[in-house]
C-alpha cells in the first residue's frame, strides 16, 4: 500500500465532491429526495465527511473527532459554503492522518472492528476509497436526475 497514492485518490475524489456540490445550480436541490432515492446529496455529503473524519481522522489520526452518524442523515439545509468548507477540512485531516502512517501500519489490524471481523488498516483504507467513490457516484446521479 502506498501512502502517496492513497492521499492522491482521496484528494482527487474529495475535490470532485466539492465540484459536484458546487454544480447544483440551486443549493436547495442538494436536500431534495426523489422517489426511489434514499438520501439527498447534502446528506450523502455529510455522511462522507463524518465517515472519513471518524475512520481516518479520529481512529488513525487521533484528531478527537466525535462522529454523530444520525445527524449525517437527519440534518437538512446546511448552506453549500459550509459543506464545501467541511470537505476542505476533511481533505486536510485525511492528508495529515495518512501522512503519519508507515508501510508497516498498513499491515496492522485496524484499531476498530468493522463488518464484524478484524481487518488490516490497508484493507480498511481501500474500502474507504471505494465507499467515497460509491457515494460520489450517487451524488452525481442525484444532481443529473434533478437537472
Amino acid at each position: 500500500m502506498n501512502t502517496a497514492s492513497l492521499i492522491e485518490i482521496f484528494d482527487r475524489d474529495l475535490n470532485k465532491l466539492i465540484t459536484e456540490i458546487n454544480l447544483y445550480k440551486d443549493e436547495e436541490r442538494l436536500w431534495i429526495i426523489k422517489d426511489g432515492i434514499g438520501n439527498s446529496a447534502g446528506n450523502l455529503c455529510l455522511h462522507l465527511i463524518g465517515n472519513l473524519n471518524h475512520f481516518i481522522g479520529a481512529i488513525l489520526g487521533n484528531t478527537g473527532y466525535v462522529r454523530e452518524r444520525e445527524k449525517e442523515f437527519s440534518l437538512k439545509n446546511i448552506p453549500r459554503k459550509n459543506l464545501v468548507q467541511s470537505i476542505e477540512n476533511t481533505i486536510t485531516v485525511v492528508r495529515e492522518s495518512l501522512s503519519k502512517l508507515s508501510a508497516a501500519d498498513f499491515e496492522k489490524l485496524f484499531p476498530l472492528e468493522v463488518f464484524g471481523k478484524p481487518l488490516t488498516t490497508g484493507f480498511m483504507l481501500l474500502h474507504l476509497t471505494t465507499h467515497l467513490a460509491y457515494h460520489l457516484g450517487q451524488i452525481n446521479y442525484h444532481r443529473r436526475l434533478l437537472a
